[in-house]
Protein backbone atom coordinates (compact mmCIF):
# COMPACT_ATOMS: atom_id res chain seq x y z
CA UNK A 1 0.00 0.00 0.00
CA UNK A 2 1.46 3.42 -0.92
CA UNK A 3 2.59 5.43 2.09
CA UNK A 4 0.12 8.29 1.48
CA UNK A 5 -2.85 5.90 1.49
CA UNK A 6 -1.50 4.14 4.61
CA UNK A 7 -1.26 7.51 6.34
CA UNK A 8 -4.79 8.34 5.15
CA UNK A 9 -6.22 5.19 6.72
CA UNK A 10 -4.24 5.80 9.91
CA UNK A 11 -5.84 9.24 10.25
CA UNK A 12 -9.25 7.67 9.71
CA UNK A 13 -8.66 5.14 12.47
CA UNK A 14 -8.19 7.89 15.05
CA UNK A 15 -11.24 9.86 13.98
CA UNK A 16 -9.74 12.33 11.48
CA UNK A 17 -9.96 12.47 7.70
CA UNK A 18 -6.87 13.40 5.68
CA UNK A 19 -8.69 14.63 2.60
CA UNK A 20 -5.51 15.95 1.10
CA UNK A 21 -4.33 12.35 0.77
CA UNK A 22 -7.16 11.30 -1.51
CA UNK A 23 -5.81 9.80 -4.75
CA UNK A 24 -5.91 11.70 -7.99
CA UNK A 25 -8.33 9.10 -9.34
CA UNK A 26 -11.09 10.91 -7.46
CA UNK A 27 -11.12 13.68 -10.01
CA UNK A 28 -13.59 13.40 -12.85
CA UNK A 29 -12.22 13.81 -16.36
CA UNK A 30 -14.16 15.13 -19.34
CA UNK A 31 -17.56 13.83 -18.16
CA UNK A 32 -20.46 13.96 -20.60
CA UNK A 33 -22.82 15.26 -17.92
CA UNK A 34 -20.64 18.19 -16.86
CA UNK A 35 -21.77 21.68 -17.70
CA UNK A 36 -19.60 23.36 -20.34
CA UNK A 37 -19.08 27.11 -20.55
CA UNK A 38 -21.45 27.29 -23.51
CA UNK A 39 -24.09 25.26 -21.70
CA UNK A 40 -23.76 27.53 -18.66
CA UNK A 41 -24.47 30.59 -20.81
CA UNK A 42 -27.47 28.89 -22.40
CA UNK A 43 -28.82 27.95 -18.96
CA UNK A 44 -28.51 31.58 -17.85
CA UNK A 45 -30.35 32.69 -20.98
CA UNK A 46 -33.16 30.21 -20.33
CA UNK A 47 -33.38 31.32 -16.69
CA UNK A 48 -33.72 34.94 -17.79
CA UNK A 49 -36.65 33.89 -19.95
CA UNK A 50 -38.29 32.12 -17.00
CA UNK A 51 -38.11 34.46 -14.00
CA UNK A 52 -38.45 32.75 -10.62
CA UNK A 53 -41.75 33.44 -8.88
CA UNK A 54 -42.64 33.56 -5.21
CA UNK A 55 -43.34 30.08 -3.91
CA UNK A 56 -41.59 28.28 -6.74
CA UNK A 57 -38.56 27.61 -4.55
CA UNK A 58 -38.29 26.99 -0.82
CA UNK A 59 -36.45 29.93 0.72
CA UNK A 60 -37.52 29.21 4.30
CA UNK A 61 -34.53 26.94 5.04
CA UNK A 62 -32.47 29.72 6.75
CA UNK A 63 -34.87 29.31 9.68
CA UNK A 64 -33.08 26.00 10.34
CA UNK A 65 -29.74 27.77 10.87
CA UNK A 66 -30.03 28.10 14.62
CA UNK A 67 -26.56 26.95 15.66
CA UNK A 68 -23.85 29.12 17.16
CA UNK A 69 -21.46 28.06 14.39
CA UNK A 70 -22.62 28.38 10.77
CA UNK A 71 -20.84 27.65 7.51
CA UNK A 72 -21.84 27.20 3.88
CA UNK A 73 -19.77 24.83 1.74
CA UNK A 74 -19.65 25.51 -1.99
CA UNK A 75 -19.37 22.25 -3.98
CA UNK A 76 -19.21 23.01 -7.73
CA UNK A 77 -17.07 20.10 -8.96
CA UNK A 78 -17.48 16.33 -9.10
CA UNK A 79 -14.16 15.56 -7.37
CA UNK A 80 -14.87 12.22 -5.78
CA UNK A 81 -16.90 13.67 -2.93
CA UNK A 82 -14.20 15.62 -1.11
CA UNK A 83 -16.28 18.82 -1.04
CA UNK A 84 -19.14 17.04 0.70
CA UNK A 85 -16.86 15.26 3.15
CA UNK A 86 -15.19 18.53 4.16
CA UNK A 87 -18.51 19.75 5.56
CA UNK A 88 -18.70 16.70 7.81
CA UNK A 89 -15.06 17.13 8.78
CA UNK A 90 -15.79 20.73 9.84
CA UNK A 91 -18.50 19.45 12.18
CA UNK A 92 -16.13 16.86 13.63
CA UNK A 93 -13.40 19.41 14.29
CA UNK A 94 -15.74 21.92 15.91
CA UNK A 95 -16.98 19.11 18.13
CA UNK A 96 -13.47 17.94 19.03
CA UNK A 97 -11.69 21.30 19.33
CA UNK A 98 -14.44 23.71 20.35
CA UNK A 99 -16.64 21.36 22.36
CA UNK A 100 -19.58 22.05 20.05
CA UNK A 101 -22.75 20.04 20.52
CA UNK A 102 -24.86 18.97 17.51
CA UNK A 103 -27.31 21.80 18.13
CA UNK A 104 -24.42 24.31 18.00
CA UNK A 105 -23.60 23.49 14.37
CA UNK A 106 -25.47 24.69 11.28
CA UNK A 107 -23.71 23.51 8.12
CA UNK A 108 -25.10 24.18 4.63
CA UNK A 109 -23.95 22.35 1.51
CA UNK A 110 -24.56 23.91 -1.90
CA UNK A 111 -24.31 21.34 -4.71
CA UNK A 112 -24.06 23.11 -8.04
CA UNK A 113 -22.47 23.22 -11.49
CA UNK A 114 -20.64 19.96 -12.37
CA UNK A 115 -21.25 18.42 -8.93
CA UNK A 116 -25.02 18.18 -9.43
CA UNK A 117 -25.01 14.34 -9.87
CA UNK A 118 -24.18 14.09 -6.16
CA UNK A 119 -27.82 14.89 -5.29
CA UNK A 120 -29.12 11.93 -7.28
CA UNK A 121 -29.93 8.54 -5.75
CA UNK A 122 -27.90 5.41 -6.40
CA UNK A 123 -30.81 4.19 -8.55
CA UNK A 124 -30.24 7.16 -10.85
CA UNK A 125 -26.47 6.52 -10.98
CA UNK A 126 -27.11 2.89 -11.90
CA UNK A 127 -29.82 3.61 -14.45
CA UNK A 128 -27.92 6.33 -16.30
CA UNK A 129 -24.30 5.15 -15.93
CA UNK A 130 -23.33 8.35 -14.13
CA UNK A 131 -20.09 6.94 -12.71
CA UNK A 132 -19.00 5.70 -16.13
CA UNK A 133 -19.83 9.00 -17.82
CA UNK A 134 -17.85 10.89 -15.22
CA UNK A 135 -14.99 8.38 -14.86
CA UNK A 136 -15.60 8.13 -11.12
CA UNK A 137 -13.29 5.79 -9.20
CA UNK A 138 -13.59 4.34 -5.71
CA UNK A 139 -11.88 6.79 -3.33
CA UNK A 140 -9.66 4.17 -1.70
CA UNK A 141 -9.30 1.23 -4.07
CA UNK A 142 -8.94 3.51 -7.12
CA UNK A 143 -10.93 0.94 -9.09
CA UNK A 144 -13.94 1.61 -11.27
CA UNK A 145 -17.20 1.91 -9.39
CA UNK A 146 -20.84 2.47 -10.21
CA UNK A 147 -21.44 4.11 -6.86
CA UNK A 148 -22.23 7.72 -6.03
CA UNK A 149 -19.14 8.51 -3.88
CA UNK A 150 -21.01 10.71 -1.43
CA UNK A 151 -23.49 7.89 -0.70
CA UNK A 152 -20.90 5.17 -0.09
CA UNK A 153 -21.23 3.07 3.06
CA UNK A 154 -18.87 1.02 5.19
CA UNK A 155 -20.93 -2.14 4.60
CA UNK A 156 -21.15 -2.03 0.80
CA UNK A 157 -18.18 0.05 -0.31
CA UNK A 158 -15.16 -0.91 1.82
CA UNK A 159 -14.93 2.49 3.48
CA UNK A 160 -13.82 2.84 7.11
CA UNK A 161 -16.89 3.64 9.26
CA UNK A 162 -15.45 7.01 10.28
CA UNK A 163 -15.24 8.02 6.64
CA UNK A 164 -18.61 6.55 5.63
CA UNK A 165 -20.21 8.55 8.44
CA UNK A 166 -19.53 11.68 6.37
CA UNK A 167 -21.76 10.46 3.53
CA UNK A 168 -24.26 13.01 2.26
CA UNK A 169 -27.35 11.20 3.55
CA UNK A 170 -25.69 10.73 6.96
CA UNK A 171 -24.97 14.45 7.20
CA UNK A 172 -28.56 15.26 6.22
CA UNK A 173 -29.80 12.96 9.00
CA UNK A 174 -27.77 15.09 11.42
CA UNK A 175 -29.40 18.31 10.20
CA UNK A 176 -27.11 19.56 7.41
CA UNK A 177 -29.06 21.71 4.95
CA UNK A 178 -28.37 20.57 1.37
CA UNK A 179 -29.20 22.96 -1.47
CA UNK A 180 -29.07 22.21 -5.19
CA UNK A 181 -28.83 24.43 -8.26
CA UNK A 182 -31.94 24.15 -10.42
CA UNK A 183 -30.01 25.41 -13.44
CA UNK A 184 -27.37 22.69 -13.13
CA UNK A 185 -30.12 20.13 -12.53
CA UNK A 186 -31.18 20.60 -16.15
CA UNK A 187 -28.17 18.43 -17.06
CA UNK A 188 -29.82 15.55 -15.17
CA UNK A 189 -33.12 16.21 -16.95
CA UNK A 190 -31.35 16.21 -20.31
CA UNK A 191 -29.66 12.90 -19.47
CA UNK A 192 -33.04 11.31 -18.71
CA UNK A 193 -34.62 12.81 -21.82
CA UNK A 194 -31.82 11.51 -24.04
CA UNK A 195 -31.62 8.00 -22.60
CA UNK A 196 -35.37 7.43 -22.17
CA UNK A 197 -36.48 9.43 -25.22
CA UNK A 198 -38.84 11.57 -23.14
CA UNK A 199 -40.07 15.11 -23.56
CA UNK A 200 -38.82 17.72 -21.12
CA UNK A 201 -41.78 17.70 -18.70
CA UNK A 202 -41.77 13.89 -18.35
CA UNK A 203 -37.97 13.77 -18.11
CA UNK A 204 -37.97 16.47 -15.42
CA UNK A 205 -40.61 14.64 -13.40
CA UNK A 206 -38.64 11.39 -13.60
CA UNK A 207 -35.35 13.06 -12.69
CA UNK A 208 -36.96 14.85 -9.74
CA UNK A 209 -38.31 11.51 -8.46
CA UNK A 210 -34.70 10.32 -8.09
CA UNK A 211 -33.32 13.32 -6.17
CA UNK A 212 -32.25 12.44 -2.63
CA UNK A 213 -35.11 13.14 -0.22
CA UNK A 214 -34.54 16.34 1.69
CA UNK A 215 -32.47 18.17 -0.93
CA UNK A 216 -33.80 21.71 -1.38
CA UNK A 217 -33.75 23.05 -4.94
CA UNK A 218 -32.79 26.71 -5.39
CA UNK A 219 -33.07 28.86 -8.55
CA UNK A 220 -29.29 28.60 -8.80
CA UNK A 221 -26.39 27.71 -6.55
CA UNK A 222 -25.14 31.27 -6.16
CA UNK A 223 -28.53 32.30 -4.79
CA UNK A 224 -28.23 29.60 -2.12
CA UNK A 225 -24.67 30.60 -1.27
CA UNK A 226 -25.46 34.27 -0.83
CA UNK A 227 -28.67 33.63 1.13
CA UNK A 228 -26.72 31.42 3.53
CA UNK A 229 -24.11 34.15 4.00
CA UNK A 230 -26.83 36.74 4.59
CA UNK A 231 -27.96 34.51 7.44
CA UNK A 232 -24.60 34.33 9.15
CA UNK A 233 -22.79 31.45 7.41
CA UNK A 234 -19.05 31.64 6.82
CA UNK A 235 -18.23 30.83 3.19
CA UNK A 236 -16.06 27.80 2.43
CA UNK A 237 -14.84 26.88 -1.07
CA UNK A 238 -15.08 23.13 -0.44
CA UNK A 239 -14.10 21.80 -3.87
Amino acid sequence: MPSDRRQFLTHLSVGGVALAALPSALHAQSPESHTSAGESVREIARALDRPAVQGQFDTSWPQKLTGKYKAVFDVPELTGGSGVWRAGLWCNHYRDLRGAQPEDLSPVLVIRHSAIPFIMTQEFWDSYDVAKLNKVMHPLTEKKTRRNPVLMTAEDDQLPPTFANLALHKQMERGTVVLACAMAFNAMVSLVAKRDKLGNPAAREKAMSMVLPGVIMQPNGIFGLTLAQENGCAFVAAA
